[in-house]
């Protein structure tokens, strides 16, 4: 919209229909521009009074300058024009009101109830009226976009802060350049320099999706892909943390080490994509049990490792591995089949079994290793069923 505002505002000064056509399209893709943003930035658009809303921006918007550039002298249409500014997103947002209700949807009701205020005080001042108009619905949309960027972009990155500031220096355009005209009506200021805020808000923005790609390249590069937890390298860096502070305070911290059962043959019998479900699965199982404060990571392919921090004895870390376990057990559906996953856990504490980091890792996978042994001497002769489809285990129920 800003390219199409560019080269319409190149033909402006063309004479008869074709220059008011150009001047018509330079201010309507210049406000639809900064409405399409502010529609862009919230975060409801799914809800069911947003595209109202937009149409209704739109339309009062494209009205308004449609009666300003055709008909100057056309007094009540104007004012009825300028009072929809008010009245329609007002109207919208009070029918709306018991469904939904927002800030960002408020200010802007706000914003466009003093535009219309405005509107009505100054648009039929002799002389510069019109200009004032067009300025005042300028400044109105472009401030939009500044608090809908800053509601939804508060962080303090250079690429947040330069593209609000040159969101405001857009809107602040269109109250300083006829200030100069009125205060100072013999200097000249070059078209460019208030093109400048647009330039600002480009960089910004350039700066801002460089940031979110860093932001998200140092996330890739500690956590697992598949099911978002930390991986050996972060779990490795928070291992050691946990290290220090029970070092520091004289607690203790524990190590669970958890290897799913049979993973392999739920991959050759169910295929990956079941396999990559069984996972994700037993991510969110582990994340719901455990505290907020301890560490749960994939540190292999049907390894998970978590780090217990302040364990009052081996006993607590003991409960809370065999709920783990007891938890992958119970039967899941996925892709229509039941699947009981199963999993063996080694235990290892801080300071008994081991005093850094390397060896604590040692003890604990030894004794899962040991509990995996264990449980296939236990289920040599009679292993159980692993998985069943879901019309099998209708079929028994019925039976």
């Amino acid at each position: 919209m800003i390219a199409l505002h560019f080269i319409a505002s190149i033909f402006m000064d063309a004479p008869g229909v074709w220059g008011i056509l150009a001047t018509l399209f330079t201010l309507g893709a210049l406000t639809s521009a900064g409405i399409l943003f502010m529609w862009a930035s919230i975060p409801y658009r799914n809800q069911r009074s947003s595209p109202w809303m937009l149409a209704v921006l739109m339309f009062t918007n494209s009205l308004y300058f449609v009666i300003l550039v055709l008909g100057p002298g056309a007094n009540w249409p104007l004012d009825v024009a300028a009072a929809l500014f008010g009245v329609f997103p007002l109207g919208l947002a009070l029918l709306s009101l018991r469904q939904f209700r927002h800030p960002l949807r408020w200010s802007m009701v706000l914003l466009y109830i003093g535009l219309a205020g405005f509107l009505l005080t100054f648009q039929h001042r002799p002389g510069n009226g019109g200009t004032l108009a067009v300025n005042a619905v300028l400044f109105t949309v472009f401030l939009g976009c500044s608090i809908h960027f800053l509601y939804m972009h508060r962080r303090n990155t250079a690429g947040a802060f330069i593209t609000i500031a040159g969101f405001l220096a857009w809107a602040a355009v269109f109250v300083l350049a006829p200030f100069m005209q009125a205060v100072f009506p013999l200097v000249q200021v070059e078209s460019e320099v208030w093109n400048l805020p647009k330039y600002l808000v480009a960089v910004g923005m350039i700066l801002l999706l460089l940031e979110n790609q860093i932001e998200e390249n140092k996330y890739l590069a500690l956590h697992d892909p598949l099911t978002g937890l930390p991986n050996r390298r972060l779990f490795e860096d928070r291992m050691t943390s946990a290290l220090q502070r029970s070092r520091r305070t004289g607690t203790r911290m524990a190590l669970l080490v958890i290897d799913l059962d049979n993973f392999k043959q739920i991959n050759d019998a169910l295929g990956h994509h079941v396999g990559d479900q069984v996972l994700q699965h037993v991510a969110s199982t582990f994340v719901e049990r455990v505290r907020r404060s301890d560490t749960v990571s994939r540190t292999g392919g049907d390894e998970f490792s978590v780090i217990l921090e302040e364990p009052t004895n081996r006993e607590e870390a003991e409960n809370v591995g065999a709920s783990l376990r007891q938890l992958l057990e119970l039967p899941v559906t996925l892709e229509d089949c039941l699947v009981e996953i199963g999993a063996s856990v080694g235990i290892a504490i801080f300071p008994e079994d081991a005093a850094d980091a390397e060896s604590l890792c040692i003890a604990a996978d030894r004794r899962m290793y040991e509990a995996k042994q264990d449980k296939r001497r236990s289920n040599r002769d009679a292993p159980p069923a692993r998985w069943r489809s879901i019309s099998q285990e209708e079929s028994s129920i019925n039976e």
